[in-house]
């Protein structure tokens, strides 16, 4: 196997971390309370704008941005949840696809208004560069992303599965009632798990501004991601939306070396039609 080969395959693993970290957050709200984010492609948008800002106003990177971007977006879940999600959760699903449908539209039109629609960039060498590993060459900024991205998205499996706030969160998930009977407060663990949810995204939206187009309308095809991922993983599974991010980001990066840049979108797609053909739950999910 060449050298250029491997390196498309270790930049593939590292933007599909990232993949499954903002992913990550999507399984979660849907495993809580069997709800579609709609805007939260636009949650990882918001991260993006964040951490430009630090940048533009203080000269901040990602070490600045990052945490910034993570604690604004979670505050921002929590506002989401008690003044929109804990009411339309109530109604029909109807109600829940238009309700954060038009979250959606209004996170991204007031990027606009504020904005403007023009692309925007941060330098790709505000991490460090790029640096040679064993003959291939790694942009500091994209291993940055792919290794935070890594180490959160495995401490949020084990703050769900290791801690107490964790079965906590998971009693809530299987039965509301039943963890209020036993002094579990359910409005508690589902605004918690939106603030991670929301701080999930507003971490990779930083990372990966430092190497991705900043605009309005990237949270689109954020958001389209995030649901393959998420369905490929298995809706509510942390671990498979760990490894089907890891999955579509080497494919995504072998589609565009071996076939075209142009057709990546393409070939993940078509391979992710193919396998929920024959496996509908996704890896990891559950019938």
């Amino acid at each position: 196997m060449s050298f250029v080969l491997v390196q498309v395959i270790v930049g593939g693993l590292l933007l599909g971390a990232v993949y499954a970290l903002f992913s990550s957050g999507l399984t979660l709200v849907w495993g809580m309370m069997n709800i579609v984010n709609f805007a939260h492609g636009d949650f990882v948008m918001l991260g993006m704008y964040v951490a430009y800002v630090v940048y533009t106003l203080m000269g901040g990177g990602p070490i600045l941005g990052a945490p910034l971007a993570t604690l604004v977006l979670a505050t921002l879940g929590v506002i989401v949840y008690f003044g929109l999600i804990r009411d339309i959760m109530k109604g029909p699903m109807l109600a829940q696809i238009l309700g954060t449908f038009g979250l959606a539209l209004l996170l991204r039109y007031s990027v606009f208004w504020w904005f403007g629609a023009n692309f925007l960039s941060m330098p790709q060498d505000i991490v460090g560069g790029t640096f040679a590993v064993a003959g291939l060459r790694i942009e500091a900024s994209r291993l940055l992303a792919g290794v935070v991205a890594l180490l959160v998205t495995f401490g949020l499996h084990l703050l769900l599965t290791r801690t107490s706030l964790g079965s906590k969160m998971l009693a809530v998930a299987e039965d509301a009632t039943a963890a209020q009977l036993m002094g579990i407060r359910p409005d508690t663990m589902q605004a918690i798990a939106w603030a991670i949810a929301a701080g999930a995204t507003g971490l990779a939206g930083a990372l990966i501004a430092n190497f991705f187009y900043i605009v309005p309308t990237v949270g689109e095809t954020l958001a389209i991601v995030a649901f393959v991922t998420v369905s490929l993983g298995g809706f509510g599974s942390v671990p498979g939306a760990l490894v089907a991010g890891l999955l579509i980001g080497v494919i995504e990066s072998l589609s565009g070396y071996l076939i075209g840049a142009v057709y990546k979108d393409i070939v993940v797609y078509v391979l992710f039609l193919f396998f929920l053909w024959f496996r509908p739950q996704g890896l990891m999910g559950k019938m």
